[in-house]
């Protein structure tokens, strides 16, 4: 007899699964405003309507790229279509993720407090 797995397990393979997609998708974009950008994360609402989609970048406007995604979400939307083997395909929302941008931040100020330290 087999046992059901959680439904919240289901959630996070979908929202991998998007993850992986949604990044494949927008390597085909040619907007010149979405610079290199890397998906971190993506959250799917309970009943898969939305998703919202994390993403940073390397190389240009977080804001550029934002925009840009936003407008290509019904394309990407398509895609994964396409690719997802799934009843509802959520509706994607990109939103510019600022954790590696704090991750880098706080480095720096830890490098700084060191080096302080290291002089007295």
């Amino acid at each position: 007899m087999r046992h059901k797995k959680p439904a919240a397990n289901r959630g996070h393979r979908v929202a991998d699964q998007i993850q992986r997609d949604v990044s494949e998708l927008i390597r085909e974009l040619k907007d010149p405003r979405v610079g290199m950008v890397t998906v971190n994360a993506v959250e799917v609402s309970p009943d898969y309507a939305h998703a919202k989609v994390f993403f940073s970048v390397l190389v240009g406007s977080p804001e550029e790229s934002q925009q840009a995604l936003n407008e290509a979400a019904g394309y990407l939307r398509n895609g994964l279509f396409k690719r997802l083997a799934i009843h509802t395909v959520p509706t994607l929302h990109f939103q510019f993720d600022r954790t590696t941008e704090r991750a880098a931040d706080l480095s720096a100020l830890i490098a700084k407090a060191n080096a302080v330290r290291a002089k007295e």
